[in-house]
């Protein structure tokens, strides 16, 4: 069952990359295109529940490769958004290609991330189907604030400030978690929780079939 934190990217000609209007870009980014598939984490798993180590090589070839891989890996499991910890590497990094509300869609890397929420006197609450691609074949409702803002940086060290509304402020939300150690499970009752790992333990190796025959389309 599909869910709507991975749904496939639509192309459109409203395109913000790293914050800013561009007039056209590609529906594969440039990244994807030069990187290599890496094994996606399942919730379960150490690196998943520790909060990631801050960022301070940058401009290197490795964080470089480390993004691409993360952009293909991200598109080939059908995700808007993929944390670091998700390939197995334990630092504060995000990527995402994520529509928002309006049809704009939103892409790029933030590096190092810290998020701006609405002060709790004006901020929003928005109950919404949620999905993660470390529970794979999963998604409960989870509620987030409708407007959010990360600030970072991106891979050779110049300031980024990412503004998101609607369902792109809750993949800055659900991204940023990662980067602390936690999955939208931790947001989730205890009966709602073993509800989802349940619908994990069924769909699980579905999903890993169809990323497996994406990954294979692409020669990976």
């Amino acid at each position: 069952m599909p869910v709507r934190y991975e749904r496939s990217r639509p192309a459109d000609r409203r395109v913000r990359v790293q914050g800013r209007p561009v007039d056209t870009f590609p529906a594969l980014p440039p990244e994807a295109e030069r990187g290599s598939v890496r094994r996606i984490t399942v919730v379960g798993e150490e690196v998943l529940s520790r909060p990631c180590r801050v960022v301070t090589e940058l401009g290197t070839p490795e964080l470089s490769a480390l993004i691409d891989d993360m952009f293909l890996t991200m598109y080939v499991a059908d995700g808007a958004g993929l944390a670091a910890n998700q390939v197995d590497v334990g630092l504060r990094l995000f990527v995402y290609d994520c529509p928002d509300d309006h049809g704009i869609r939103h892409v790029g890397h933030i590096v190092n991330p810290v998020l701006d929420l609405p002060d709790p006197g004006s901020r929003r609450l928005i109950d919404d189907f949620e999905g993660c691609l470390s529970v794979p074949g999963a998604g409960m409702t989870v509620p987030r604030t409708d407007r959010a803002v990360a600030r970072g940086l991106d891979k050779d060290g110049n300031p980024v400030v990412v503004e998101g509304t609607g369902y792109f402020a809750r993949c800055l939300q659900h991204e940023t978690d990662h980067l602390f150690g936690h999955t939208y499970l931790d947001r989730l009752s205890k009966r709602d929780r073993k509800d989802a790992l349940r619908q994990m333990a069924e769909r699980r190796e579905d999903v890993f079939a169809q990323r497996s025959i994406k990954a294979a389309r692409l020669g990976q």
